[in-house]
């Protein structure tokens, strides 16, 4: 449950960040999110852990990885200025399927047939969401696509980290470090706020995105996460409504194949992994 709900305040994110993309320019908002989220974690971390549980012997690489959470964040915030909410979801769920492509290729782990076959049939998939009338494919769509492949770097650093380092104190130092990088471009990108009802959907998605990420520490924490990433893929269902509740947007009939076939392929992989028995140390 700690995971549905999370996945379901990312589509909310998403949808607010695309209402918003009319009025307020995206890296504004990129901005806004991440100093909404350091904000608040660091009045929740504080107070009740202390300085002391912010200690770590990888600064460098808490850095890091709040920069390409950053990249990863400006890059689906421009593509939701393109893409509908439904079919943006689809191709995040691209993700793990990257991963295990990056895996196999730099990390020289052994992938065996039907993993192929599943990665394949993935991209297959985001084919068919992407170009979904076999017009010619626009520059924008190849944003999602790079977005996927940063945000598969992001989850593998994140698996290594997550041995070592308290995942309270990689959300802290993820959203600080979005925080100040994001701020280094503020006198460029800095906008009057038009009226009260953009502040508060700013303040929405800001919201949004830190209860959400609150939400999925909660749920990593209780259950292992292949166990839980199948369910991940109920995002794709809440962000299709959102689509058709605030946009009155519907997937054609070979979005949805595509879409069907990046979950199917997606969950399938999750499930294999959830199987599949690791050593100790893993």
């Amino acid at each position: 449950m700690f995971l549905i709900a999370a996945v379901a305040c990312f589509a909310a994110l998403d949808t607010t960040v695309k209402v918003l993309s009319a009025t307020v320019s995206v890296l504004l908002v990129v901005w806004f999110r991440y100093l909404f989220q350091a904000v608040v974690m660091t009045g929740v971390v504080l107070p009740t852990r202390g300085w002391r549980s912010l200690t770590t012997r990888h600064p460098v690489l808490h850095a890091v990885r709040g920069g390409l959470l950053l990249t990863v964040s400006v890059l689906g915030f421009v593509s939701l200025i393109y893409m509908p909410l439904g079919e943006f979801t689809a191709i995040i769920m691209l993700t793990p399927l990257v991963v295990t492509l990056l895996a196999a290729v730099f990390l020289k782990e052994r992938v065996n047939g039907l993993r192929w076959l599943l990665v394949l049939g993935g991209f297959g998939g985001a084919l068919l969401v992407i170009q979904p009338t076999g017009q010619a494919i626009g520059w924008p769509v190849a944003i999602p696509l790079v977005m996927v492949l940063f945000y598969a770097v992001f989850q593998i650093l994140t698996s290594r980290m997550a041995r070592t380092e308290d995942a309270m104190t990689m959300h802290f130092y993820t959203g600080w470090s979005g925080a100040l990088l994001i701020s280094l471009a503020l006198p460029w990108i800095w906008q009057a706020i038009p009226d009260g009802r953009t502040l508060a959907l700013l303040c929405l998605a800001g919201l949004m995105g830190t209860i959400g990420h609150f939400l999925l520490i909660q749920a990593f924490a209780r259950a292992p996460a292949a166990t839980l990433a199948p369910y991940l893929y109920a995002q794709v269902g809440f962000a299709v409504f959102a689509g058709w509740l605030v946009f009155d947007h519907v997937p054609g009939a070979l979005e949805f194949g595509g879409i069907g076939m990046i979950v199917v392929c997606g969950a399938t992989m999750a499930w294999l992994t959830a199987r599949t028995p690791r050593v100790d140390g893993d």
